[in-house]
């Protein structure tokens, strides 16, 4: 059986274009650098993995078409919107909210498990209703209606960018956990670690509420 993908021009194009998409910092990229810098590479790879299964969700969406009714139903955005951001506002504040009884010079933070820091990256995506939105807009831009299987198509290029997505992500999660290992050697990083991160991912929660639903 022939599997229907796009034309091989159609392919280099959006593997060009997604590059370029990847390479500019957004909302899923700094919460895996918040993450890899707080607890290592690890701890940044399983917040990864969590983000993907969330985008492999949207993907699922877009291709059944569930992403179209997203769209065009307002009070389902909202609801979407408004929950996601209310996650990454709680993370922030239980982040600042906690204390570390660990002794200044002591160089590792409190552990987080990894299963816990894959939800929470899972659920962080999976709310994000303007990834679905960006699925719905992107995709269909690369799809060859004459080639048929309009569906399959999109889950090839879906499951594309997904790829993609983790390979850059997989990356700055390493570089940043490299490089809050080297910070975390700096006896006042415990003193203020909680406060930078958990506002991190207060901005980001604010960010998404109120920033438009993105639909022109």
């Amino acid at each position: 059986m022939n599997i229907v993908i796009p034309n091989a021009t159609s392919i280099g194009v959006f593997c060009a274009a997604a590059v370029l998409l990847l390479l500019t910092p957004g909302p899923a990229v700094l919460y895996i650098v918040a993450r890899s810098v707080e607890q290592g590479r690890i701890a940044g790879l399983a917040s990864v993995c969590g983000i993907t299964t969330g985008t492999l969700v949207h993907v699922l969406a877009a291709t059944l078409g569930l992403s179209a009714l997203l769209a065009s139903s307002a009070p389902a955005f909202a609801v979407i919107k408004f929950a996601g951001a209310g996650y990454l506002i709680y993370i922030g504040a239980r982040r600042i909210l906690s204390r570390t009884e660990a002794p200044i010079a002591q160089t590792e933070l409190p552990r987080r498990s990894l299963a816990r820091l894959y939800r929470d990256g899972f659920v962080v995506n999976l709310l994000n209703p303007k990834t679905a939105l960006f699925f719905l807009a992107f995709l269909p831009q690369f799809v060859d209606p004459a080639r048929g299987a309009v569906a399959l198509q999109i889950a090839f290029l879906g499951l594309l960018f997904t790829l993609m997505g983790f390979t850059s992500d997989g990356l700055c999660a390493m570089v940043a956990g490299t490089a809050g290992r080297w910070i975390r050697h700096k006896g006042r990083y415990l003193r203020w670690e909680r406060y930078v991160t958990g506002s991190v991912f207060i901005g980001l929660g604010l960010t998404a509420a109120i920033a438009g639903n993105g639909r022109k």
